[in-house]
């Protein structure tokens, strides 16, 4: 292979609402940090273990107003972007940081719906990809299985 990639696709939770930060030109950033899990057995003792990795995600313009004005702590998205590791000084120490830019994002659930949905009852369903179905009326020829 010739060239490189460095692509990164994630699903997780937010664990924070989103920071901004606004400069003069009218650029934003926007950050916040994604939990992803990793459930599995342990052989020896049946145990359910759940290992939780934190990223650091870090969203521009456009896309951080989006994140800052529809998402809050525990909505669950698709991100897609980038691995960027930086440094820099602070009181002498060089600190190191890696996040993840974020160039796509899809929200796949928030509290807002999730409330909507349960103020309504069993009326919607919500999808992961944030679209409500509305119940049909019940028919018995469409609970046929052909």
């Amino acid at each position: 292979m010739a060239g490189t990639l460095n692509k990164v696709m994630l699903i997780g939770h937010l664990g924070d609402n989103v920071k901004m930060h606004y400069f003069e030109e009218g650029n934003s950033i926007g950050r916040f940090p994604l939990a992803t899990n990793e459930t599995f057995i342990n052989k020896k003792t049946g145990e359910r273990i759940t290992n939780t990795e934190w990223h650091n995600i870090v969203v521009r313009n456009k896309l951080a107003e989006i994140c800052e004005k529809y998402l809050t702590k525990g909505d669950k998205v698709y991100c897609e972007g980038r691995i960027k590791s930086r440094q820099w000084e602070q009181d002498g120490v060089t600190k190191y940081t890696t996040e993840i830019q974020v160039t796509d994002m899809t929200f796949l659930t928030t509290k807002k719906d999730l409330n909507q949905a349960k103020e309504g009852g069993n009326q919607n369903q919500i999808k992961e990809d944030n679209s409500v179905l509305k119940p049909s009326p019940k028919n018995e020829e469409e609970d046929l299985p052909f």
